[in-house]
C-alpha cells in the first residue's frame, strides 16, 4: 500500500511537471549579479540582472556570508537602492571584510542560483559627482585675467576625517567644441584656467575618484560667457624675457670691466700679425 501510495505521488507530480512544460512554465533562468557600489565606504548597494521567470511568478533572494564565518545572512534592505537590489546600511557593512554574494531565483518549478560575486566595500568605491560647481572670471591687477573654478566634495563622502582622499577630473570646451581640455587636480578644490578664447560659450564638468576605487560620474554642465575683450596673449612672460636679458647685459658688462678689457676687445679681438715658419721678422727691421 506505501509503495503504491508513493508511485501515485510521484506519478502526479511527473503528471504536473509534463502539464506545466506543455504550458512553457519552467524553473527560473541563473541570475546575475552585475555590480555593487559605495559612495564612501559607509555603506554599500549591490544589483543583480533576473533572467527569465519560466512563465511563473519569481522571487527573489540575496544572501552573504563573510569571509572566515559560516553564517549564512539574508538581504537586510530590498527597497533602498531600487528594483532588483540590495542595500547595506552602516550596521551591515564592513571595511577590509570580503563578502561572497549570492542571489537565488525561486518559483513553482523550482530554484536557479547565481554565480557568487566576492566583493571587499574598499574596493567598490564610486562616488557621488562634486557638488557646487562654480564659475567665476577675474580679473587681478598687472596680471593676466582667468577662469576660477570652484567645487566641493561629493557630500556622501568624508573627505574631512582623512578617511580617504579624492583627486578630480575638469573638463571643458567651447560650446560648439567637440574635443574636451581636461586638467588634474589631486586633493584641491579649486582651479585657475589661463588662454581661454574670447568671445566664447564654454561648458565645464568635473568627476572625482577615491584613493582605491572607481570615477564617478560627470557633474550637470555648468556655463560661462567669455567676454570678447578676454586677453588672449599673455604679456608677463616678454616682460620677464626682457627683464633677463637687460640683467644678463648688465652682468657681462660688469664683468669685462672687472678684467680691464674694453667693449671693443671684447667684442672684436686684434688680429694676430703673420707667422712664417723659418722667417725672422727683425731681419726687416734691420734692413737700410
Amino acid at each position: 500500500m506505501k509503495e503504491n501510495a508513493a508511485s501515485r505521488v510521484l506519478f502526479i507530480l511527473l503528471l504536473f511537471l509534463f502539464a506545466s512544460l506543455l504550458n512553457g512554465q519552467s524553473p527560473p533562468e541563473k541570475p546575475k549579479l552585475i555590480k555593487c557600489r559605495s559612495p564612501g565606504k559607509e555603506t554599500f548597494t549591490c544589483w543583480w540582472e533576473p533572467g527569465a521567470d519560466g512563465g511563473l511568478p519569481t522571487n527573489y533572494t540575496l544572501t552573504y556570508r563573510k569571509e572566515g564565518e559560516t553564517l549564512i545572512h539574508e538581504c537586510p534592505d530590498y527597497k533602498t537602492g531600487g528594483p532588483n537590489s540590495c542595500y547595506f546600511s552602516k550596521k551591515y557593512t564592513s571595511i577590509w571584510k570580503m563578502y561572497v554574494i549570492t542571489v537565488s531565483a525561486i518559483n513553482q518549478m523550482g530554484i536557479s542560483s547565481s554565480d557568487p560575486l566576492y566583493v571587499d566595500v574598499t574596493y567598490i568605491v564610486e562616488p557621488e559627482p562634486p557638488v557646487n560647481l562654480t564659475l567665476e572670471l577675474k580679473h587681478p591687477e598687472d596680471r593676466k585675467p582667468y577662469l576660477w573654478i570652484k567645487w566641493s566634495p561629493p557630500t556622501l563622502t568624508d573627505v574631512k576625517s582623512g578617511w580617504f582622499s579624492i583627486q578630480y577630473e575638469i573638463r571643458l570646451k567651447p560650446e560648439k567644441a567637440t574635443d574636451w581640455e581636461t586638467h588634474f587636480a589631486p586633493k584641491l578644490t579649486q582651479l585657475k584656467i589661463f588662454n581661454l578664447y574670447p568671445g566664447q560659450k564654454y561648458l565645464v564638468q568635473i568627476r572625482c575618484k577615491p584613493d582605491h576605487g572607481y570615477w564617478s560620474e560627470w557633474s550637470p554642465e555648468s556655463f560661462i560667457q567669455i567676454p570678447n575683450d578676454f586677453p588672449v596673449k599673455d604679456t608677463s612672460m616678454w616682460i620677464f624675457v626682457g627683464v633677463l636679458s637687460a640683467v644678463i647685459c648688465l652682468i657681462m658688462v660688469w664683468a669685462v670691466a672687472l678684467k680691464g678689457y674694453s667693449m671693443v676687445t671684447c667684442i672684436l679681438p686684434p688680429v694676430p700679425g703673420p707667422k712664417i715658419k723659418g722667417f725672422d721678422i727683425h731681419l726687416l727691421e734691420a734692413a737700410p
